[in-house]
């Protein structure tokens, strides 16, 4: 068996994530903090023998407290699955935000003279359990967790471990705890071949593999483990990996952590150095996606007049299909099918794509309308519903083109890391239309990184106005 097959039988799936595992930790704490507040209230009042207290000042005392602590912890790390997973439990700095927690609570009650309706002894009695319970509860996770990791019953599946055999073997449990919260993860091994070419032939081989595995199970992250001297090697990593939307840091090599006695499960991880970031967190794109179904939705529904019109008009106009299919590369360099109305007499799909030019021959009548309007880009709206494309991102090229731009522009391969748009910041910019020279396409790949690095909610529906100016303008359109 060679090292590629033995980096394929690595385990790959694990019943649980540990990517749930901080939300249900943060959730707890905070549970464990009202609760309190709650017992506070009601153990000292009932043990003074006073009525039972209105619970609306209970309940508001400890959202803030939790609110205010939790902020605190998550700033440093206290959150994250690396730091719950160490079996060293975290007193002193439970104790120590709590305890300024507290006293942020007490300035504001004297500010705010709330002590009538949270009275001092309720105040006391929340201050001593909370900290008890936030003790408490840290320690039975720890100790549920590290049965949980030793079982497999818990994995990290969003990280991929690629490196040198020495450098791979050197990482001890201990130290992939506190990289990926797990003692085992998907790895895959370099070739040890002696002669440089034949090592960088199995090494090209070996991403190929890795980059079809990261694709295939939505990894987010590619953790190197290379000798910082071998230059030639992670910068081969780096420029075949480029292509991935996600996140590669190089982790601190064997000889480096012998040096500055440094080890990886303590809390300095971001010792490690980040080559390349992801484009986009879970969130946002779960914010870009959301956005794009309501908007192509409604305006399909819009537009479909005018595309029930269309079809007619393509019909009467010339012998061919209404719709044109053509295969492009989107997110993560993965293949589709783009849907345009047919605005030329040819439907070029293969190895050799012309691009149109201005009064090109093979462009029709109605086509020459279609285009001068973007009417031709409507059908795109099914791409985006599909989750294909998005509404804003960088165009998309045919497979022809993409693949010639690839060899003669090093940043190419980034336009990937994001959905590919029916409209986008260069085509809001004027960088619209045919690309004749590098030049041209260089611009617009600046221009789409520029929207890749900078991307919001707010930039997007900015795109979208911008377009309609520049439809409006038919700048560039034939």
């Amino acid at each position: 068996m060679d090292e590629l097959e033995k980096a394929s039988s690595l385990p790959q799936a694990k019943t649980f994530s540990s990517e749930t595992i901080p939300y249900l930790c943060s959730a707890a704490d905070g549970l464990i903090i009202l609760i309190s507040g709650f017992a506070g209230g009601f153990g000292y009042q009932l043990s003074a023998g006073y009525p039972s207290p209105d619970l609306a000042p209970q309940f508001a005392v400890g959202l803030f407290a939790t609110l205010v602590y939790m902020l605190q912890m998550s700033k440093i790390g206290f959150y994250e699955f690396q730091e719950i997973a160490r079996p060293r439990l975290e007193i002193s700095e439970i104790l120590l935000h709590w305890f300024t927690t507290g006293l942020l609570l007490a300035f504001i009650a004297f500010l705010l003279k709330v002590g009538d309706a949270f009275s001092r002894g309720s105040f006391v009695l929340f201050y001593v359990l909370a900290p008890l319970g936030l003790l408490g509860l840290r320690k039975l996770t720890k100790s549920a967790l590290a049965q949980a990791i030793s079982s497999g019953m818990i994995g990290c599946r969003d990280a991929v471990l690629v490196g040198d055999f020495k450098e791979l073997t050197a990482l001890k449990p201990e130290d992939l705890l506190a990289i990926c919260g797990a003692t085992e993860i998907n790895s895959f091994l370099l070739s040890r071949d002696a002669d440089r070419l034949s090592r960088k032939a199995a090494d090209s081989r070996t991403i190929d593999v890795v980059a079809d595995f990261v694709r295939r199970h939505g990894c987010r992250q590619i953790l190197l483990a290379l000798p910082w001297s071998d230059s030639d090697q992670i910068e081969l990593m780096r420029d075949r990996l480029k292509v991935l939307p996600v996140a590669i840091r190089l982790l601190p090599d064997r000889h480096v952590r012998s040096l500055t006695n440094l080890t990886l499960s303590t809390r300095n991880r971001s010792f490690a150095i980040e080559i390349q970031t992801s484009p986009l967190s879970g969130a946002q794109q779960l914010s870009k996606r959301l956005m794009d179904i309501v908007a192509s939705s409604l305006a399909l529904v819009f537009f479909v007049p005018v595309m029930a019109l269309t079809a007619i008009a393509i019909k009467l106009d010339s012998p061919g299909p209404v719709i044109f299919r053509q295969t492009r590369k989107g997110f993560n360099g993965n293949t589709f099918v783009i849907f345009k109305f047919r605005t030329m007499t040819v439907q070029e799909n293969g190895p050799d794509v012309l691009q149109a030019t201005r009064e090109d021959s093979r462009v029709t009548f109605i086509g020459a309308l279609l285009r001068s309007l973007s009417i031709d880009e409507l059908p795109q709206l099914v791409n985006v519903l599909k989750g294909e494309m998005s509404l804003v991102g960088p165009r998309p090229h045919a497979l022809a083109h993409d693949n010639y731009f690839e060899t003669v522009l090093s940043d190419y391969a980034f336009r990937h890391h994001m959905k590919p748009g029916i409209t986008g910041w260069a085509q809001c910019n004027g960088a619209r239309g045919a690309t004749p020279s590098i030049e041209h396409i260089s611009e617009r790949v600046k221009l789409d990184l520029w929207y890749i690095n900078n991307w919001s909610l707010w930039l997007d529906v900015q795109i979208l106005m911008k377009t309609f100016f520049e439809v409006v303008r038919k700048h560039n359109a034939y």
